[in-house]
Protein backbone atom coordinates (compact mmCIF):
# COMPACT_ATOMS: atom_id res chain seq x y z
CA UNK A 1 0.00 0.00 0.00
CA UNK A 2 1.45 3.28 -1.28
CA UNK A 3 1.89 5.79 1.61
CA UNK A 4 -0.91 8.11 0.00
CA UNK A 5 -3.36 5.26 0.13
CA UNK A 6 -2.61 4.37 3.66
CA UNK A 7 -3.90 7.61 4.83
CA UNK A 8 -7.16 7.60 3.26
CA UNK A 9 -10.46 7.27 5.12
CA UNK A 10 -11.06 3.36 5.68
CA UNK A 11 -14.91 1.52 6.07
CA UNK A 12 -14.88 -0.94 8.74
CA UNK A 13 -14.24 -3.91 6.22
CA UNK A 14 -10.91 -2.70 4.80
CA UNK A 15 -7.83 -5.31 5.92
CA UNK A 16 -4.79 -3.89 5.82
CA UNK A 17 -1.66 -5.24 5.12
CA UNK A 18 0.90 -3.40 6.12
CA UNK A 19 1.39 -2.64 10.11
CA UNK A 20 1.19 1.32 11.19
CA UNK A 21 4.30 2.60 12.52
CA UNK A 22 4.76 2.94 16.15
CA UNK A 23 5.48 6.68 15.22
CA UNK A 24 1.84 7.42 13.65
CA UNK A 25 -0.94 7.92 15.08
CA UNK A 26 -5.03 7.13 13.80
CA UNK A 27 -7.58 9.53 14.04
CA UNK A 28 -10.71 6.99 14.55
CA UNK A 29 -14.86 7.91 14.32
CA UNK A 30 -15.56 5.81 16.88
CA UNK A 31 -19.34 5.02 16.75
CA UNK A 32 -21.62 4.53 19.61
CA UNK A 33 -21.74 1.01 21.21
CA UNK A 34 -18.05 0.55 20.93
CA UNK A 35 -15.71 0.07 23.94
CA UNK A 36 -11.88 2.67 23.37
CA UNK A 37 -10.27 -0.61 24.25
CA UNK A 38 -9.34 -4.05 21.92
CA UNK A 39 -9.66 -6.43 24.45
CA UNK A 40 -14.24 -7.25 25.31
CA UNK A 41 -15.28 -7.11 29.14
CA UNK A 42 -16.17 -10.06 30.44
CA UNK A 43 -20.05 -10.11 30.13
CA UNK A 44 -20.61 -7.11 28.56
CA UNK A 45 -22.34 -6.71 25.36
CA UNK A 46 -20.38 -3.71 24.11
CA UNK A 47 -18.19 -4.10 20.70
CA UNK A 48 -14.29 -3.29 21.05
CA UNK A 49 -11.65 -1.70 18.61
CA UNK A 50 -10.75 -4.93 17.24
CA UNK A 51 -13.53 -5.33 15.21
CA UNK A 52 -12.78 -1.89 13.27
CA UNK A 53 -9.20 -1.54 13.53
CA UNK A 54 -6.95 -4.30 12.31
CA UNK A 55 -4.02 -2.64 13.16
CA UNK A 56 -1.50 -4.50 16.27
CA UNK A 57 0.35 -2.26 18.66
CA UNK A 58 -1.75 0.63 18.58
CA UNK A 59 -3.65 1.90 21.63
CA UNK A 60 -6.57 4.23 22.97
CA UNK A 61 -4.68 7.55 23.75
CA UNK A 62 -7.60 8.52 26.24
CA UNK A 63 -10.71 6.96 26.16
CA UNK A 64 -14.60 7.26 24.64
CA UNK A 65 -17.13 5.60 27.19
CA UNK A 66 -18.73 2.89 25.04
CA UNK A 67 -22.32 5.28 24.76
CA UNK A 68 -20.44 8.39 23.50
CA UNK A 69 -19.05 9.04 19.81
CA UNK A 70 -16.83 11.08 18.49
CA UNK A 71 -13.01 11.13 17.52
CA UNK A 72 -10.60 8.90 19.58
CA UNK A 73 -7.12 8.97 19.00
CA UNK A 74 -4.71 5.88 18.94
CA UNK A 75 -0.85 5.64 18.81
CA UNK A 76 1.78 3.33 19.49
CA UNK A 77 4.21 5.40 20.80
CA UNK A 78 3.49 5.14 24.60
CA UNK A 79 5.00 8.53 25.36
CA UNK A 80 2.77 10.10 22.99
CA UNK A 81 -0.14 8.30 24.70
CA UNK A 82 0.94 9.27 28.48
CA UNK A 83 1.05 13.19 27.03
CA UNK A 84 -1.94 13.31 24.78
CA UNK A 85 -3.29 11.76 28.54
CA UNK A 86 -1.77 13.61 31.08
CA UNK A 87 -4.15 16.26 32.69
CA UNK A 88 -1.19 18.60 33.40
CA UNK A 89 -1.04 19.37 30.01
CA UNK A 90 -4.70 20.15 29.71
CA UNK A 91 -5.64 20.02 26.02
CA UNK A 92 -9.27 21.29 25.17
CA UNK A 93 -11.47 18.42 23.88
CA UNK A 94 -14.65 19.71 22.28
CA UNK A 95 -17.86 17.93 22.29
CA UNK A 96 -21.56 18.68 21.00
CA UNK A 97 -23.82 17.37 23.76
CA UNK A 98 -27.52 16.97 22.77
CA UNK A 99 -29.50 17.39 26.17
CA UNK A 100 -32.81 17.22 27.33
CA UNK A 101 -34.61 20.99 28.33
CA UNK A 102 -33.73 24.22 27.02
CA UNK A 103 -30.33 25.56 27.93
CA UNK A 104 -30.34 28.83 30.40
CA UNK A 105 -27.66 31.51 30.69
CA UNK A 106 -27.57 30.75 33.97
CA UNK A 107 -26.74 26.79 32.86
CA UNK A 108 -24.05 28.16 30.61
CA UNK A 109 -22.67 30.46 33.40
CA UNK A 110 -22.50 27.87 36.02
CA UNK A 111 -21.01 24.93 33.40
CA UNK A 112 -18.25 27.53 32.71
CA UNK A 113 -16.97 28.02 35.96
CA UNK A 114 -16.50 24.90 37.01
CA UNK A 115 -18.65 22.27 39.17
CA UNK A 116 -18.35 20.21 42.31
CA UNK A 117 -18.83 17.04 40.48
CA UNK A 118 -18.82 14.03 43.27
CA UNK A 119 -16.82 15.91 46.08
CA UNK A 120 -14.17 18.08 43.29
CA UNK A 121 -14.62 21.06 41.58
CA UNK A 122 -13.66 20.79 38.01
CA UNK A 123 -11.76 22.91 35.85
CA UNK A 124 -13.63 26.17 34.31
CA UNK A 125 -14.98 24.54 31.06
CA UNK A 126 -16.55 26.89 27.78
CA UNK A 127 -19.67 26.40 27.01
CA UNK A 128 -21.87 27.74 24.59
CA UNK A 129 -25.70 26.84 23.13
CA UNK A 130 -25.65 25.92 19.19
CA UNK A 131 -28.14 25.14 17.10
CA UNK A 132 -27.90 20.90 15.75
CA UNK A 133 -25.14 19.88 13.99
CA UNK A 134 -25.62 20.57 10.10
CA UNK A 135 -23.50 17.39 9.91
CA UNK A 136 -24.79 15.38 12.51
CA UNK A 137 -24.74 11.29 11.42
CA UNK A 138 -27.58 9.22 12.18
CA UNK A 139 -27.35 7.12 15.38
CA UNK A 140 -27.57 3.31 15.60
CA UNK A 141 -29.95 2.85 17.64
CA UNK A 142 -31.43 6.07 17.24
CA UNK A 143 -31.70 8.02 21.07
CA UNK A 144 -34.50 7.96 23.04
CA UNK A 145 -36.29 11.13 24.54
CA UNK A 146 -39.66 12.23 25.38
CA UNK A 147 -41.92 13.63 23.06
CA UNK A 148 -43.42 16.26 25.64
CA UNK A 149 -39.73 17.51 26.52
CA UNK A 150 -37.62 19.79 24.36
CA UNK A 151 -33.99 18.64 23.54
CA UNK A 152 -31.29 21.29 22.99
CA UNK A 153 -27.30 21.16 21.57
CA UNK A 154 -24.53 22.11 23.68
CA UNK A 155 -20.95 22.63 22.97
CA UNK A 156 -18.62 21.93 25.58
CA UNK A 157 -15.40 22.30 25.76
CA UNK A 158 -13.28 20.53 28.75
CA UNK A 159 -9.38 20.24 29.64
CA UNK A 160 -9.76 17.32 31.99
CA UNK A 161 -10.99 13.80 31.46
CA UNK A 162 -12.70 12.48 34.65
CA UNK A 163 -15.02 9.21 34.33
CA UNK A 164 -18.45 10.48 32.90
CA UNK A 165 -17.51 14.21 33.72
CA UNK A 166 -19.71 15.60 30.87
CA UNK A 167 -22.71 13.87 31.01
CA UNK A 168 -22.04 14.50 35.32
CA UNK A 169 -21.82 18.33 34.54
CA UNK A 170 -24.93 18.83 32.09
CA UNK A 171 -26.79 16.55 34.69
CA UNK A 172 -25.35 18.93 37.37
CA UNK A 173 -27.33 21.88 35.49
CA UNK A 174 -30.80 20.10 35.19
CA UNK A 175 -29.78 18.84 31.20
CA UNK A 176 -29.72 15.15 30.86
CA UNK A 177 -27.04 14.06 28.42
CA UNK A 178 -29.23 12.62 25.27
CA UNK A 179 -26.35 12.09 22.84
CA UNK A 180 -22.37 12.87 23.31
CA UNK A 181 -19.93 13.32 20.63
CA UNK A 182 -16.40 14.61 20.90
CA UNK A 183 -15.54 16.27 17.58
CA UNK A 184 -12.24 17.62 18.20
CA UNK A 185 -8.80 17.57 20.15
CA UNK A 186 -6.81 20.76 20.58
CA UNK A 187 -2.80 20.32 20.60
CA UNK A 188 -2.50 23.50 21.86
CA UNK A 189 -0.13 24.61 18.93
CA UNK A 190 -2.07 26.84 17.82
CA UNK A 191 -2.63 25.53 14.78
CA UNK A 192 -6.72 23.71 14.25
CA UNK A 193 -7.08 21.24 16.06
CA UNK A 194 -7.42 17.50 15.34
CA UNK A 195 -11.03 16.78 14.48
CA UNK A 196 -13.50 14.40 12.74
CA UNK A 197 -13.45 15.80 9.64
CA UNK A 198 -13.96 13.46 6.30
CA UNK A 199 -14.10 11.13 8.58
CA UNK A 200 -17.81 8.80 8.85
CA UNK A 201 -18.55 6.59 11.93
CA UNK A 202 -16.30 3.40 11.94
CA UNK A 203 -13.59 5.04 9.54
CA UNK A 204 -10.18 5.98 10.60
CA UNK A 205 -7.83 7.24 8.93
CA UNK A 206 -3.40 8.20 9.75
CA UNK A 207 -2.64 11.67 10.74
CA UNK A 208 -1.41 13.49 8.04
CA UNK A 209 2.56 14.39 8.02
CA UNK A 210 1.66 17.53 9.04
CA UNK A 211 -0.25 16.38 11.58
CA UNK A 212 2.10 13.75 13.02
CA UNK A 213 5.18 16.35 13.44
CA UNK A 214 3.34 18.72 15.52
CA UNK A 215 2.11 15.21 17.40
CA UNK A 216 6.14 14.48 17.65
CA UNK A 217 6.31 18.19 18.86
CA UNK A 218 4.45 18.13 21.78
CA UNK A 219 7.18 15.56 23.44
CA UNK A 220 9.82 18.57 22.89
CA UNK A 221 7.36 21.45 24.50
CA UNK A 222 7.67 22.12 28.19
CA UNK A 223 3.74 22.21 30.40
CA UNK A 224 1.54 24.48 29.57
CA UNK A 225 -1.36 24.16 32.28
CA UNK A 226 -0.41 27.00 35.09
CA UNK A 227 -0.03 24.32 37.67
CA UNK A 228 2.07 21.43 35.41
CA UNK A 229 5.71 20.71 36.84
CA UNK A 230 5.27 22.22 40.44
CA UNK A 231 5.19 19.96 43.31
CA UNK A 232 3.33 20.54 46.60
CA UNK A 233 5.77 21.68 49.26
CA UNK A 234 7.31 19.39 51.77
CA UNK A 235 6.80 16.28 49.58
CA UNK A 236 9.17 13.90 47.67
CA UNK A 237 8.88 13.00 44.80
CA UNK A 238 8.00 9.75 43.44
CA UNK A 239 10.08 7.11 42.13
CA UNK A 240 9.30 5.26 38.89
Amino acid sequence: MSESNASETLPRETVLIETVSSEFTLLFHKPYGVLSQFTAEPGSAWDTLASWIEQPDVYAAGRLDADSEGLLLLTGNGALQQRLTDPRWGHWRRYQVQVEGQISAEALEALNGGLVIQGQRTLPARARSIAPPADLPERDPPIRHRLNVPTSWLELELREGRNRQVRRMSAAVGLPTLRLRRVAIDLMDGAPPLSLAGLEPGQWRQATGEEQERLAALLRQGPRHPSAGRRPQGRRPRGR
